[in-house]
């Protein structure tokens, strides 16, 4: 059985598990991280629980079961069973590598202080952070060792397409797939991942310990 870090790892070169309605249950690959992933009528759920319990709890659920594992009463047992948080069920897309320089004049910062960079820091390892015009971008080692891209840009800069340059600098800067989980709702923030070559590929919640709510 693949690994979450080499199931990511496949999918980022555009090979997917197979669409055969089918759940594959994984160990987690750090004590941070448990979720589920959802791709094309397959789903994987990372976790250090019983993968008979994963399996007894999505058969038990009176819903499509192509949609189970995305089923709120299953993420509301996960957290019951696990003692975990979720917040949202994101859209997670991957741009690969593109060679040059960024375009932005950038400026790696140590800022700790700042709420991206606090909230980044919680969800991440070996996270580094560049300032640009009203901007901040933060890359850091996310679920299963990927490397996940987040970016905050102030009010009185949006909408002139600094967040797509910023998401475009973060593939120049990678040298490696970079991953995105953006909020369903967040539409704009979806266009400009979109529009700066990422590829959506699935949907995931993510289940992070309690200590991670502050």
């Amino acid at each position: 059985m693949e690994s979450l870090p080499e199931i990511l790892g496949s999918v980022a070169q555009g090979s997917f598990p197979p669409a055969d309605g089918g759940t594959t249950v994984v160990p987690q690959h750090s004590p941070r991280d448990a979720g589920v992933l959802a791709f094309t009528a397959h789903s994987v759920v990372f976790t250090d629980e019983d993968p008979d319990w994963v399996h007894d709890t999505l058969r038990a659920l009176d819903c499509d079961a192509l949609a189970a594992t995305m089923n709120p009463r299953f993420l509301a047992a996960f957290m019951a069973r696990t003692g975990r948080r979720t917040d949202t069920i994101d859209v997670l897309a991957v741009g690969a590598p593109l060679p040059g320089r960024p375009a932005l004049e950038l400026t790696e910062i140590e800022d700790p202080g700042h709420p991206r960079v606090v909230s980044s820091r919680r969800r991440r390892d070996h996270v580094r952070v560049w300032a640009a015009r009203g901007a901040v971008l933060v890359l850091g080692r996310g679920v299963g060792g990927r490397l996940e891209v987040a970016v905050e840009v102030a009010e009185e800069v949006r909408h002139r397409g600094l967040g797509r340059e910023l998401v475009t600098a973060a593939r120049q800067l990678a040298g490696e797939p970079v991953w995105a989980q953006v909020s369903a709702g967040n539409a704009r923030s979806l266009r400009a991942f979109q529009a700066a070559g990422y590829r959506p590929v699935g949907s995931e919640a993510l289940f992070t310990p309690q200590c991670h709510a502050s």
